[in-house]
């Protein structure tokens, strides 16, 4: 039996101030409302620009994985080769990306990156044997980018 995913659990968001911190912002669609809420432009927020990026790069990296594979990722001082399986991707602006996902073990991951030191190896993992389809979080990205930036959907 695998674990629950990981979520940011939205109670560790201090109030900073007399303005409330901005929520973190995933694709997941149990996050609808804060992303209906977002308010935070992109030219306000790098963190955004990179989701912004990342997740095309990621579209464009799980077309051609085959029927078995998932997106992955290879990060430094995981156990074993050091592999996860991304399952999601978000941000806090103005400064953090966020992955969540599983490990070799199935447990679950949670790498937190400020977006000036991003590195991520994008890779193939196998799928989990108990899913039948795989997961592709590229699409899901891309309705979150074209929903909080309707000008980014347009040809």
């Amino acid at each position: 039996m695998t674990e629950p995913l990981p979520k940011a659990d939205p109670a560790m968001f201090s109030d900073c101030g007399d303005t409330p911190c901005p929520q973190p912002v995933t694709a997941d669609p149990a996050n609808a409302n804060a992303v209906q809420d977002m308010s935070v432009r992109m030219r306000d927020n790098p963190a955004e620009w990179a989701f912004v990026r990342l997740s095309k790069l990621i579209q464009e990296f799980e077309a051609n994985l085959n029927k078995d594979e998932e997106i992955g990722a290879t990060v430094v001082g995981l156990p074993g080769d050091g592999t996860m399986q991304i399952v999601d991707v978000g941000f806090w602006g103005p400064d953090l990306i966020m992955f969540f996902g599983r490990n070799v073990d199935g447990k679950p991951v949670r790498l937190i990156q400020h977006y000036t030191q991003l590195n991520v190896v994008l890779s193939a993992v196998r799928k989990p044997e108990d899913q039948a389809e795989p997961n592709r979080i590229g699409f899901r990205l891309d309705e979150l980018v074209k929903s909080t930036n309707p000008s980014l959907g347009r040809p």
